[in-house]
């Protein structure tokens, strides 16, 4: 048996996927393989287009200040003698700054091929 929420959120999903193959966006730019890996896992997230500036800097900054942090470790900041404060202090400030710049990223795509909001597409109304 499928959860209706389940089934609002799909629903939903195929609206605005049939909408952004229709914008002229890439697929590769508005079907991120993380948005597809949260899809898979049972995460309920909109496409980054139609989710809201603050998820996706959120998201896509502890994602990238986490793997980007991880590597730089690895490979540089601890054979420096880099400190653990030190080290976070770069990771936060290079999560900051991607999160914030994909969002708005997102944001402009967003504006410029007049998406619809994610609410919007649980009415009825809306066309894909």
């Amino acid at each position: 048996m499928v959860n209706p929420s389940e089934s609002a959120f799909n629903a939903r999903r195929l609206k605005a996927m049939a909408i952004l193959e229709k914008s002229g966006i890439r697929k590769s730019n508005y079907l991120p393989p993380a948005t597809t890996l949260l899809w898979k896992m049972g995460v309920k997230v909109p496409p980054p287009h139609f989710a809201s500036f603050a998820s996706t800097a959120t998201v896509t900054g502890i994602y990238f200040g986490l793997v980007w942090g991880a590597v730089m470790w690895l490979f540089v900041w601890s054979s420096q003698g880099m400190g653990f404060s030190a080290a976070s202090v770069g990771v936060v400030f290079a999560g900051v700054l991607f999160g914030v710049s994909m969002a708005a990223y997102y944001a402009y795509g967003r504006k410029k091929h007049q998406l619809p909001t994610w609410q919007s597409l649980a009415s009825e109304n809306v066309v894909a």
